[in-house]
């Protein structure tokens, strides 16, 4: 592979920069004014990229660095979870998640049955409005403190089932895209990976840690628990990318292994300053992407709103429905909690546009919902919790 330019390099490193910069000061304002801080980063994103300033233009560079934002993200939250944690919500987690799927499936195919379009679009419609952004729930969790709360655990148990049943969903709206029909052998193959994965490591990743919690140290090349920490987090997060999961899943449970050694190291303290520097650009990247020349037609605007209304309402009465067992308060809690789609709504409207499945409309109408959702649930996340503590 030729080397990139100076000037290549000099270009993404401004992008970088600028993208950074604009998200801290975001994080800054919205802090000052008491809202969730992952809104005022997502907003920067909009504000330098094409939408309105167009100083920092989508590119693989810093695609790439959004893909490690949500990672580091999703190993420091699972940091803060132990195996027992999610065992005690389980059954709850998995009624969320799967009602979480069926209420938003069921929702984006009437939505997209009605306004007369193919099955390709019917079916990817559905996968859209089914897709759950833990990452940015997950984040506002972390900033109330309710990560180890009954509703916190419970969202990150549904959005392992979430994301199994989304891959799944995903798996049939491409085959029908093709005209090839879904290939239910590679299907269920890919289900029984992504389950023997979830199970191996969440149980006999996490016992081994509690057996050996010296194993951080064990390397020679090892001066701190951080570097094989890290090592760990990115080869789940590749493997559960490899096998059709969020590489995000991979990462959350590397962080559930390695907090099994949290009374040996303070590997909190040392994972920081990734989790710092690099899930900016994550929120960032969501508020980048959005194209305001798509929504000039009164006709893209409305679908935009009947999506978006539809998102938000079936996502929260299924996850709602399943989390009644916690009590009203944790279920609202954890109903508001599944709505965001962020990144996920958009990789799905991208894989849909390059099938050749849907239109530039369609696209245009997903990323729009999803940055609607990323950008409505965590204020209304933290007033339903500033109300009800």
């Amino acid at each position: 592979m030729a080397p990139l330019a100076a000037s290549s390099v000099d270009s993404i490193l401004v992008d970088l920069f600028l993208l950074l910069l604009a998200a801290k000061i975001g994080d800054e304002l919205f802090k000052r004014i008491g809202q969730p801080a992952i809104v005022g980063e997502v907003l920067a994103g909009v504000v330098v990229g094409p939408a309105v300033l167009g100083w920092v233009e989508v590119s693989d560079t810093v695609e790439v660095f959004s893909e490690l934002g949500a990672v580091f993200l999703l190993f420091w939250v699972g940091l803060e979870t132990r195996l027992d944690d999610l065992r005690r919500v389980g059954r709850v987690a998995g009624s969320v998640g799967v009602l979480g799927v069926v209420f938003p499936f069921a929702g984006g195919v009437a939505v997209a049955a009605g306004y007369g379009e193919s099955a390709g679009v019917v079916v990817f419609m559905g996968a859209a409005l089914v897709a759950t952004s833990v990452g940015i729930t997950s984040a506002v969790l972390s900033e109330l403190g309710l990560v180890r709360m009954p509703s916190g655990r419970t969202i990150l148990g549904a959005a392992v089932v979430d994301d199994i049943l989304a891959m799944l969903i995903l798996g049939v709206a491409v085959g029908v895209a093709s005209g090839s029909g879904a290939d239910y052998t590679s299907l269920v193959v890919s289900t029984a990976l992504a389950i023997g994965f979830v199970a191996f490591f969440a149980l006999g990743g996490t016992r081994l840690a509690q057996r050996r919690p010296g194993f951080l140290k064990a390397p020679k090349f090892s001066e701190s628990p951080l570097l094989p920490a890290v090592l760990l987090c990115l080869a789940l997060a590749g493997v559960a990318a490899k096998i059709g999961l969020a590489t995000i899943i991979g990462a959350f449970l590397a962080g559930m292994i390695v907090a099994e050694t949290k009374e040996q190291y303070p590997i909190e303290e040392e994972v920081a300053p990734l989790y710092a520097f690099f899930s900016p650009f994550f929120f960032a990247f969501i508020g980048l992407q959005l194209e305001p020349d798509a929504y000039r037609d009164a006709e893209t605007l409305s679908a935009l709103v009947v999506v978006t209304v539809v998102a938000i309402v079936t996502k929260f009465i299924g996850a709602w429905l399943g989390a009644r067992p916690l009590g009203g308060r944790n279920a609202a809690i954890v109903g508001v909690g599944m709505v965001p789609r962020g990144e996920v709504g958009i990789v799905i409207a991208g894989i849909a546009l390059e099938e050749g499945a849907v239109s530039e409309q369609f696209f245009a109408i997903v990323v729009g919902m999803s940055i609607l959702t990323t950008l409505l649930a965590p204020p209304a996340l933290r007033a339903l919790v500033a109300r009800q503590s």
